[in-house]
């Protein structure tokens, strides 16, 4: 039985604090790009065309205020949402609001009713930075791509894609307990 849904946003909190801080034009250490590289919500991108060393060219190359000229699909995908990012801040941080109140324990006991029987008594959904895929399920984690968080226009939701953000949640994790 699920017993519980954590909601981890350390990758987003890291970035909003590079976001910011290039924003601001403030010195961001090389050794800070290594730590974001190897935070888990990233890690789990990682394959040939990504990796802690793309993340680290990425974050240096905005930094410097360099264009990202050789890089790969997904290189260059991460540094223009990285860029757009930093472009309205007000946004980004309309983006962040709804994920720092998150409560899941609705889609919980929904999961719960849903399911017969499941090899994980915690799953953890993490907001993280990627490039291309909009979530990706690794054993009992939901990574969801921070980028496709959309504030509504109109009212207090929020939506990845067509779809409300706790809808879209209790989905991929029906996904994840079903795999």
């Amino acid at each position: 039985m699920l017993k519980r849904i954590k909601v981890n946003l350390d990758v987003i909190e890291a970035m909003l604090y590079f976001w910011q801080a290039i924003n601001d034009r403030e010195n961001v250490s090389e050794m800070f790009f290594y730590d974001v590289a190897n935070m888990p919500g990233l890690t789990y991108a990682y394959g040939e065309e990504f990796s802690s060393e793309s993340v680290r060219k990425v974050l240096s190359a905005i930094k410097n205020r360099e264009l990202l000229s050789s890089g790969s699909r997904k290189e260059k995908r991460f540094w223009n949402n990285n860029m757009w990012m930093m472009e309205d801040l007000e946004y980004t941080n309309l983006m962040i609001k709804p994920l720092k109140k998150l409560n899941l324990e609705s889609t919980m006991d929904s999961l719960n009713s849903k399911i017969e029987n499941t090899k994980f008594e915690e799953l953890e959904v993490i907001f993280s930075p990627l490039h291309l895929e909009e979530y990706i399920i690794n054993e009992n984690k939901l990574i969801i791509n921070f980028f496709r968080v959309k504030p509504s226009d109109f009212d207090d939701n929020t939506y990845i894609g067509e779809k409300e953000l706790v809808d879209y949640i209790e989905e991929k994790l029906s996904e994840l307990l079903n795999a």
